[in-house]
């Protein structure tokens, strides 16, 4: 058995055998079952190749020899009837083809030829209109000459006569017209098809320069070719003049007030120039300059004034069918530990006290309630501190309801009668809440009873004012307040516009480093959306983020909806108003109106005193003792309320001076002003920088520390009247920077820190700083070096720390360590 070439098949013994080689020169034999390759020989009869060699089938009778393999006569004759077929519909496709493309052309042609032949009969009315209008105009000048010369005929010169005279009836002036209308028929032939096409503008027109000088605009162009064809049609060329209201306020720029007449800028710099005035088109003029140009161009001079520019925010009333209903505003009013914030936190259970500075409620909160019955309410916690009176003043202002907590153990203070007069005032109904009924020493009937003399009479007593006893440590009482609170919102009704531009009181400001400067807004109608411009007092923005009181963030907030808005240029004064602007150029007009109004206020202030005023002034203070004071804040209601705590402090021989107030962190200039004045500077939940820490060391400049404004009124009033007892004061002794933070089994967190001044002690106070602003005041639950419990670690080690009741500690935050002292105290 062998290959096609001739040789021995490999490991093949014998025919149907195979020889298998194994390991160590063993061998085994195995018989395979082998297949013969089958043969088809071709049956006599078979078509054979054509001639030319193409190899394809031919018809039959062929030569069957050379018939391909498997293919009977019957498919041979299918085959070819199919491709028949196939060459029979080529050739009515292609003739079908050629029938539409013939068709195609003949429409073209036909289009072609329609088209020339409208183009020439447009071409040929307006030559016949413009050879209409040259006859005119001839036989016009013929006749003006003709009367010319009969009314002048010894004015004519000698020399021009014999040729008048050459032709007569006045042949010679007419050859000039005839002349010219030849030369416009030779230009017209020159031009050839391109002069058809001459009238139309193109792309390639409108956007070429001319001569390579300036380009002309699409819609100066088509100006341009409306004045020709006009001009062509015999019409009037020049336009109807447009008089205009030009609104002029007290001074505008000149090309300002171009664009307010539409009228070109260089035309009015030219009129400027004519008066006298050299101004270019980016200088202001005053308005009686501009309303002299204003006449001098035939418009009307509209004077508006500066402060126009605030009609934008005006809104007009809103329809019936688009009021719906929105939650009731309520502000907690009373006296400073009668319970406002614990009542609040029982309401919300919540824990809110826990995070104010010795239980004392600083700033204005706003929160909003779910009740167990579905109803919302937005409630305002507002200080109970006399220091926070305007504070509780512009929470009454925003409010729809005050509930004003009396403890049932202390009746009718100071501050509840101020609460009282400041819900008449905002003429807002009031639910009197007798807090504390728990306590054994309890009398809610005495604080009936002595409510009667500010004339509110509770409804036990036959009036109309509803009264609730409450206790929020057993939470005694609290649904029946809530459910007061319901009936008295179905009686008011209280309904707004959800849908339109945001309106919302800013409750309270700060500048928070890292998110810049946020305002708490209570929006009172319309709905604040992300990505809205506003202008709330002289600062403007644009909506970043919207936060709710659950600090989570929000798309929008609508009526009576407290959130932190982002995204302002600076920080508004508390009370301010915010209103939504179309656009942000109506924004920033409208703040710089006002920052301009309010420093013109300021400077009249300042200059409206007489010398007569001045030098009794000056006598005034020659025996009185000033106590000058820098005063910066976290946030603006704080600082304001210090600022007017400061001056209700003083008599006739002392008073306190308010150099400088404001919010945020205390800088070097702080410093510098307090150094240049020798005066301390009182910061209130705020620290300062480490450039302004240095700068005070080496000045010699006192920064004082408070996070309860109490403190820091009465230690103004006890320096400025000069009753200076021991005082405690704080002596810090060392900081620590937070490297790392770890959990640990039993203990909580606790921060890895690196003392990097003075020294930590396990007695000492401690304060946790977050970019210099004070988040938590308090005492050390364990001080380690390394696995060790130790009393104090030095700078430059490192050590473990955990706070007592208090986890939020974050890496980079500082730990501020201190010690309390007395010492005596001098002016």
């Amino acid at each position: 058995m062998s290959d096609s070439d001739g040789k021995k098949p490999l490991g093949i013994a014998r025919p149907g055998q195979v020889k298998q080689s194994f390991s160590h020169g063993r061998t085994k034999s195995v018989v395979v079952e082998t297949k013969r390759k089958r043969v088809v020989v071709p049956k006599p009869g078979a078509a054979k190749p054509a001639a030319g060699g193409s190899g394809r089938a031919t018809p039959l009778g062929g030569d069957p020899s050379k018939r391909p393999a498997g293919i009977s006569e019957a498919e041979l004759e299918r085959r070819m009837k199919a491709l028949q077929a196939a060459k029979a519909r080529e050739a009515e496709d292609a003739a079908k083809r050629e029938a539409e493309e013939k068709a195609r052309a003949e429409e073209r042609a036909k289009r072609r030829a329609e088209q020339e032949a409208k183009e020439r009969a447009e071409k040929e009315r307006e030559e016949a209109v413009k050879a209409k209008q040259e006859e005119e105009e001839r036989k016009k000048r013929e006749a003006e000459a003709a009367a010319q010369a009969a009314a002048a005929p010894a004015a004519v010169d000698p020399a021009v006569a014999p040729a008048q005279r050459r032709t007569p009836g006045g042949a010679a002036p007419a050859a000039a017209p005839r002349k010219k209308e030849n030369d416009r028929e030779q230009r017209g032939k020159g031009k050839g098809d391109d002069g058809r096409r001459s009238g139309k503008l193109t792309l390639s027109q409108a956007t070429s320069g001319r001569d390579g000088g300036r380009q002309l605009s699409m819609a100066q162009m088509k100006r341009k070719q409306e004045r020709a064809r006009q001009k062509a049609m015999g019409q009037n060329v020049e336009r109807e003049k447009v008089i205009r209201d030009v609104q002029l306020p007290e001074a505008i720029v000149v090309s300002e007030l171009a664009n307010r007449m539409s009228e070109k800028v260089s035309d009015v710099v030219k009129a400027l120039m004519t008066n006298g005035i050299m101004a270019t088109q980016t200088q202001t003029i005053d308005a009686d300059t501009a309303e002299l140009i204003i006449d001098e161009f035939g418009h009307n001079v509209v004077r508006v004034s500066d402060a126009d520019v605030e009609d934008v925010i005006k809104t007009d009333d809103d329809k019936p069918e688009d009021l719906k209903g929105r939650p009731p505003v309520i502000t907690i009013m009373g006296h400073v530990d009668h319970g406002k914030t614990s009542l609040l936190d029982a309401i919300r259970n919540a824990r809110v006290v826990a995070g104010e500075a010795g239980g004392i409620t600083q700033h204005i909160g706003a929160y909003q309630v779910t009740t167990e019955g579905g109803a919302v309410l937005t409630f305002l916690d507002t200080p109970g501190h006399a220091a926070f009176t305007s504070m509780r003043a512009r929470g009454a202002q925003v409010t729809d309801i005050v509930v004003l907590v009396v403890a049932a153990d202390d009746a009718v203070m100071p501050q509840t009668i101020e609460a009282i007069n400041h819900a008449k005032a905002a003429n807002v109904p009031m639910i009197v809440a007798i807090n504390k009924c728990d306590k054994p020493a309890a009398n809610p009937d005495k604080v009936r009873t002595d409510l009667l003399q500010h004339e509110v009479i509770v409804e036990k007593m036959s009036g109309e004012v509803q009264d609730v006893e409450v206790s929020a440590t057993t939470g005694q009482g609290l649904d029946d307040l809530l459910e007061a609170i319901a009936l008295q919102s179905e009686i008011l009704e209280l309904k707004a516009n959800p849908e339109k531009a945001a309106q919302g009181a800013v409750i309270e400001a700060q500048l928070d480093v890292g998110r810049g400067p946020v305002a708490t807004v209570l929006v009172e109608t319309g709905t604040l959306k992300q990505g809205d411009i506003f202008v709330v007092g002289e600062q403007w923005g644009k909506v970043r983020a919207l936060i709710d009181d659950k600090g989570d963030r929000v798309k929008e907030a609508g009526p009576s909806v407290p959130v932190e808005v982002l995204g302002l240029n600076g920080t508004p004064e508390a009370g301010d108003v915010l209103n939504v602007t179309s656009t942000e150029a109506q924004a920033r007009e409208i703040a710089d109106y006002r920052a301009q109004a309010a420093k013109d206020k300021r400077a009249a202030a300042g200059a409206a005193v007489t010398l007569d005023q001045m030098m009794a002034n000056a006598k005034a203070d020659e025996n009185v003792s000033e106590l000058p004071i820098l005063v910066k804040a976290d946030v603006q209601g704080s600082a304001e309320a210090i600022v007017q705590a400061m001056e209700k402090i003083g008599n006739d021989e002392v008073r306190v001076r308010v150099l400088h107030s404001g919010v945020g962190a205390i800088t070097e200039s702080d410093v510098g002003l307090a150094e240049a004045s020798n005066a301390p500077v009182m910061g209130f939940n705020v620290r300062a920088n480490a450039s302004a820490r240095n700068t005070a060391n080496q000045k010699g400049v006192e920064i004082r520390y408070y996070s309860v404004i109490y403190d820091l009124v009465d230690d103004v009033k006890a320096a400025a009247s000069g009753l200076l007892s021991a005082e405690v004061r704080e002596k810090f002794i060392g900081y620590a920077s937070i490297k790392e933070v770890f959990k640990v089994t039993g203990v909580g967190k606790v921060a890895g820190c690196l003392v990097t001044e003075g020294v930590a002690r396990r007695s000492a106070g401690v304060r946790l700083l977050r970019d210099d602003v004070v988040i938590h005041e308090g005492t050390l639950k364990t001080l380690k070096r390394f696995k060790d419990e130790v009393a104090e670690v030095q700078s430059g080690q490192e050590c473990g720390m955990a706070f007592e009741n208090y986890d939020d500690i974050r890496p980079d935050d500082v730990i501020e360590i201190f010690e309390r002292e007395e010492v005596e105290r001098s002016l």
